[in-house]
C-alpha cells in the first residue's frame, strides 16, 4: 500500500530485522570507506607537494666535495639517494629546491652507505629497504581503489534493485504513480458533460467487479481501451472515475516518462509496469499521451528496429498479447492524436475499443459549471444557462479555469458572491486576454477602433445567418484594441456556406468602415483579413465549396507524416484555387462595402455611442439601430465622478496625442474553421 503521491506510508511499529537499521549501517560503512579513501588520497597528494630535482652521481660528489651541508640522506634498497640540503649551494638559483635524487647502481650499497656516513659526519645517513609485498601491494594500490568504487557505488546500486538513490539500476524501474484503491475518490458524480462515454465504459466497471458475470457465457472484456479527444475534455478524469466506481488501484504514467537516451531503457520499464500490475490485479493502468511512443514505426529517419521509441512500442505491443481474461488488468490510453499511431496498437486485442470525449454541447457545458460551481459562492441573480451558452468550444478545463477566475475577480472587488459579470468578464479574459484598463488610449485612436468595431456590430446584426451579437468594446484587451463578441444560438459541429458567407462579410466590416470614417487603413484588421483568408482557403481545398473546382479535396492528407511537404494537384489547379479564394475574399468585401454604404447612419450612431460608454450590449446596438437612446451614465461622467483617483473598472482613459501606432483591433470572434 502507498499514499496518494505513490510513495510507501511510514512505519509506525517496530523495526524487523534487517530494515532500516541494516540499511543505516551499511551506509556508514560506505561513508567509512570513502572517508578513509579520501585520507589516503589527501596523503598522497602531500607526499607529492614538495618540489625535488634529480642529481647525476657526479654532480652529487662533486657537491660532497665542495662541502655543501647535506641535512639527511636516505639510501632505498632500489638504488634511489633521496636527500636535502640545509642552505642552498653556491651557484644555484635562488627558490631551487632543497630536496633531490640520485640514482646509484644497486650494487655495493652496504659499502656507499659506510662510505657517507664517513665522509658526511655531521648528516644523518640512513638506510630503507621495502618489503617484497609492500611493493606489490603499493603498485596493485590504485586498480584495487578503481574497483573498490565501481563495487560500492555501482554494482551494489543494482543488487540493491536501484532504489531512491540508484543509479543504473533505477533506469529500468517504472515511474507510474499508484493510487490505492481506498484513495481513489473521483467517481462518475464528478464526471459531467459526457454521459455517452461514461455509458460505454460503464461495461469495464461491471468487469472489474464481477469478472465470472462476463466469463459464464465466453465473453472477453476488452484488454485495452482508447480515449480520443480535445485536450482538456477530461480523459485522464475519466479513467480516474473509472477506478475510483470499480474500487481498483490506478497505474497512471506518461508516453513521455518511458523514453530515455539509453536504448532499451522504455522497454524495461514497460515490462516492470505491468509485471506489478498484474501483482495488484484486478486494477488499471493508465498510460496519458500515448501518442509519445505509439507513434506509426518507419515514420522518421531513425526507423529501425534500434529506435528507443520503437523499443518500448513493441514491448507494450508485447505486454498487451499477453493479457489474459484472468488477469484483470484494464488498460486504458489517451491521446488527441490518435491519426499518428500504429495500426498495430490499435488492432483488435489490444485496443479493441475506442471512445472518443468530444467538446461539451450547452448541455454538457451547463452540467460542467454546476460541478465546479459547488466549491463558490454565487449570487442569485446568475444564469449559468447564459453562460454556457457563451462559452462554445470550451473544454472541461478551459469552464474550471472560467468558474476559478470569476472567483479571484470577485474576490479583488471585495464582493460577497460571484456575480454573472464576474463570469463573464472570466470567461473574456480567458479567451481574449486580460482588459488593459489602465491604458491611456488617444483620441484619434479611440475614433478609428469605434467605427471598426461599430462596422462589424452592425453588419453582424443586418445579416440574419450571422451569430447573435452578444456586446461591442472599445476597451483594449489582450494585444487587442476592442473586440465584438458574439453569442451562438446553438452549438455548431459543421459550418454552412450560408453561415460562412456572413462570418466572412463580417470580418470585413471593420475595415471599411474605419477607411471611410478616417480616410485611412491601419495594420488593425490584420486578424480580420487572416480569418478571411483562411475560411476561404479551407472552403475551397477542404469542403468542396467551389462551384469551379467541384467536389474535390485539395488539402494534405494528415494521417501521414511527411518529412518534406508537398500537394497532390497540378501548378493549373494551384491557380485556380488561389483565384477561387480571392473571389471568395473580394465578393465578401464588396458585399459589406454595400451594406455599410447603405446604413452608414446606424455605423455612426453605434461608434458614437462606443465613444460614450465604451461598452454597448448587443440589446443596445439593436436598439441604437432603431433611433432609441440608451439610458446611463457616459464615460465621462464616470472619470470626472473619480477625477484623481483610479479608474473606474471597466474604463479606460482617454488621452489627445497627435499619433501612435495601433495594435489589431478586433481579435476576430467568430469560429475559426479548422
Amino acid at each position: 500500500m502507498s499514499d496518494g503521491n505513490g510513495s510507501p506510508p511510514k512505519p509506525t511499529g517496530p523495526q524487523r530485522p534487517g530494515g532500516p537499521n541494516v540499511k543505516m549501517s551499511r551506509n556508514a560503512v560506505s561513508w567509512l570507506l570513502l572517508l578513509g579513501f579520501a585520507m589516503m588520497l589527501v596523503l598522497f597528494l602531500s607526499n607529492q607537494v614538495s618540489p625535488s630535482r634529480s642529481l647525476s652521481l657526479s654532480q652529487f660528489n662533486k657537491h660532497i666535495e665542495n662541502g655543501d651541508a647535506i641535512e639527511q640522506l636516505i639510501i632505498k634498497d632500489d638504488g634511489t639517494i633521496e636527500g636535502r640540503f640545509k642552505t642552498l649551494p653556491e651557484g644555484e638559483d635562488i627558490g631551487a629546491p632543497l630536496d633531490f635524487t640520485v640514482s646509484v647502481p644497486k650494487e655495493g650499497l652496504d659499502k656507499r652507505v659506510d662510505d657517507l656516513a664517513e665522509r658526511l659526519p655531521n648528516t644523518k645517513v640512513e638506510f630503507k629497504q621495502h618489503s617484497e609485498y609492500f611493493i606489490i601491494l603499493v603498485s596493485m594500490l590504485p586498480w584495487l581503489l578503481v574497483f573498490g568504487v565501481i563495487w560500492f557505488v555501482i554494482i551494489r546500486q543494482v543488487r540493491s534493485g536501484g532504489g531512491a538513490g540508484g543509479m543504473l539500476g533505477s533506469f529500468g524501474r517504472s515511474r507510474h504513480r499508484l493510487t490505492p484503491k481506498d484513495q481513489t475518490k473521483t467517481t462518475f458524480a464528478d464526471v459531467a458533460g459526457i454521459d455517452e462515454a461514461k455509458e460505454e465504459l460503464q461495461e469495464i466497471i461491471e468487469f472489474l467487479r464481477a469478472p465470472k458475470k462476463f466469463q459464464r457465457l465466453g465473453g472477453r472484456i476488452p484488454a485495452g481501451i482508447l480515449l480520443v479527444g480535445e485536450p482538456g475534455c477530461g480523459k485522464t478524469l475519466l479513467a480516474k472515475a473509472i477506478a475510483g466506481e470499480a474500487d481498483v488501484p490506478f497505474f497512471s504514467i506518461s508516453g513521455s516518462d518511458f523514453v530515455e537516451m539509453f536504448v532499451g531503457v522504455g522497454a524495461s520499464r514497460v515490462r516492470d509496469l505491468f509485471k506489478q500490475a498484474k501483482e495488484n490485479s484486478p486494477c488499471i493502468i493508465f498510460l496519458d499521451e500515448i501518442d509519445a511512443v505509439g507513434r506509426r514505426r518507419g515514420a522518421s529517419f531513425a526507423g529501425g528496429g534500434h529506435d528507443e521509441r520503437e523499443q518500448t512500442l513493441n514491448a507494450i505491443l508485447v505486454e498487451m498479447d499477453g493479457f489474459e481474461t484472468s488477469n484483470q488488468v484494464i488498460l486504458i490510453a489517451a491521446t488527441n492524436r490518435a491519426d499518428v499511431l500504429d495500426p498495430a496498437l490499435t488492432r483488435p486485442g489490444r485496443f479493441d475499443r475506442q471512445v472518443y470525449v468530444p467538446l461539451p454541447d450547452v448541455q454538457g457545458r451547463n452540467e460542467i459549471l454546476k460541478v465546479h460551481v459547488k466549491k463558490i459562492k454565487l449570487g442569485p441573480t446568475v444564469d449559468m444557462r447564459r453562460v454556457a451558452r457563451g462559452t462554445p468550444m470550451f473544454s472541461g478545463a478551459e469552464l474550471a479555469a472560467l468558474v476559478n477566475e470569476a472567483a479571484l475577480l470577485a474576490t479583488m472587488e471585495g464582493k460577497d458572491f460571484v456575480e454573472q459579470d464576474d463570469l463573464e468578464e472570466a470567461r473574456d479574459k480567458i479567451k481574449f486576454g486580460r482588459a488593459r484598463k489602465s491604458r491611456s488610449v488617444e483620441e484619434k485612436e479611440r475614433r478609428a477602433t469605434a467605427y471598426h468595431e461599430a462596422g462589424h456590430a452592425v453588419v453582424q446584426t443586418l445579416l440574419p445567418d450571422a451569430d447573435p451579437l452578444h456586446k461591442v468594446t472599445i476597451i483594449p484587451r489582450g494585444n487587442m484594441g476592442g473586440a465584438t463578441f458574439s453569442l451562438p444560438e446553438r452549438d455548431r459541429y459543421g459550418y454552412g456556406l450560408k453561415y460562412l458567407l456572413a462570418t466572412m462579410r463580417v470580418m470585413c466590416g471593420g475595415r471599411i468602415a474605419e477607411e471611410r470614417a478616417t480616410d485611412d487603413i491601419s495594420s488593425g484588421a490584420s486578424m480580420d483579413i487572416a480569418q478571411v483568408t483562411s475560411s476561404a482557403r479551407t472552403m475551397v481545398v477542404e469542403w468542396g465549396m467551389s462551384e469551379r473546382l467541384g467536389f474535390l479535396r485539395y488539402g494534405s492528407d494528415e494521417r501521414h507524416e511527411y518529412l518534406i511537404a508537398g500537394r497532390d494537384y497540378s501548378e493549373d489547379t494551384a491557380r485556380i484555387i488561389d483565384a477561387e479564394v480571392k473571389r471568395f475574399a473580394d465578393e465578401a468585401y464588396a458585399d459589406c462595402k454595400r451594406l455599410i454604404d447603405e446604413n452608414w447612419d446606424k455605423i455612426e450612431a453605434v461608434a458614437k455611442a462606443l465613444l460614450k460608454y465604451e461598452t454597448v450590449t448587443g440589446e443596445e446596438v439593436n436598439a441604437i439601430m432603431r433611433g432609441e437612446a440608451i439610458d446611463r451614465s457616459p464615460v465621462s461622467d464616470l472619470l470626472d465622478a473619480v477625477d484623481g483617483k483610479k479608474d473606474p473598472v471597466g474604463v479606460a482613459r482617454p488621452v489627445k496625442a497627435d499619433s501612435d501606432p495601433r495594435p489589431d483591433i478586433d481579435g476576430g470572434t467568430l469560429p475559426q474553421p479548422s
